[in-house]
């Protein structure tokens, strides 16, 4: 797919999420967008891309959703278990000794997809048990495709999704059966708050101990990665945890953060860049 229309689809992608897509990935953009195409009673992806160059009252809202349809959603329970692992033995740790007077942490899980993450992370914290009984503890679930968050916030997995990295033990202690599916106890659910949010835009959602932004940057550019990595240093507190993914890095793009020696993939803040108050 080619041509002066899918040439400005894609500025329009990139502008809006971020996402880099060139001719090669044509396929893609085909396959995502031809269900849109027909819901709008297009004749093909070529007319909806026509649509959407030409502007009008119902370009705006066509081009939101798809936005969303070319964003990729892969996701599942402690995914890469590294992570996972650095947070539940010596990030929390850490933090609750430090968090001592305020009885406070807030963590913020950018691009959560449907929520396998933030759910994730809420198990660890709810796993502390008595260790943080008493704290105010909020996960912060962000995402720019409110279809994907509104799964998210149901909270309802398959069986499929639950054997993606759940134990059986966690999988019982922490859902509920319904149906064919599990849904997330309302204990474990209370801890999580969804919200949208595109990672391009300048507003924060407010400052964490710990931010999770794990393979995401790997499809911004150069530029853009920069701007999102030090919106993220003014939002992480002077002693918390950024956790990016595994093909990700800030070498060669931004000296806000530095790695933490022996953490593979958990970034902490350079001194200097102070977080903003919110």
């Amino acid at each position: 797919m080619t041509g002066p229309d899918f040439e400005h689809f894609c500025r329009l992608v990139k502008d809006r999420s971020g996402l880099i897509l060139t001719a090669h990935k044509g396929y893609l953009v085909e396959s995502r967008l031809a269900p849109l195409a027909r819901a709008e009673g297009l004749a093909g992806v070529p007319q909806l891309l026509e649509r959407l160059r030409l502007g009008g009252a119902s370009a705006e809202p066509l081009l939101v959703r798809c936005v969303e349809a070319m964003a990729t959603h892969e996701s599942f329970f402690f995914r890469d278990g590294t992570p996972f692992n650095l947070l539940a033995g010596r990030v929390l740790p850490q933090l609750v000794e430090a968090r001592a007077a305020t009885r406070t942490l807030r963590i913020w899980c950018a691009a959560c997809s449907s929520g396998q993450e933030p759910y994730s992370i809420a198990i660890l914290l709810k796993e502390m048990g008595a260790q943080l009984a008493g704290w105010r503890l909020e996960v912060v679930a962000t995402d720019m495709s409110r279809p994907i968050l509104r799964k998210a916030e149901e909270g309802l997995y398959s069986d499929f999704e639950v054997r993606r990295g759940l134990t059986d033990a966690r999988r019982d202690r922490w859902f509920l059966r319904e149906g064919h599916g599990w849904r997330v106890s309302p204990d474990l659910r209370s801890l999580v708050s969804f919200r949208p949010h595109n990672l391009l835009s300048d507003s924060l959602p407010g400052v964490f101990d710990v931010v999770f932004c794990r393979n995401v940057l790997i499809y911004f550019d150069v530029d853009q990665k920069r701007a999102v990595l030090q919106r993220m240093a003014r939002t992480l507190a002077e002693d918390g945890g950024l956790f990016l993914g595994s093909a990700e890095t800030v070498l060669g793009v931004t000296d806000a953060f530095e790695l933490t020696p022996g953490a593979a993939g958990l970034f902490r803040r350079a001194s200097g860049k102070a977080a903003r108050t919110v």
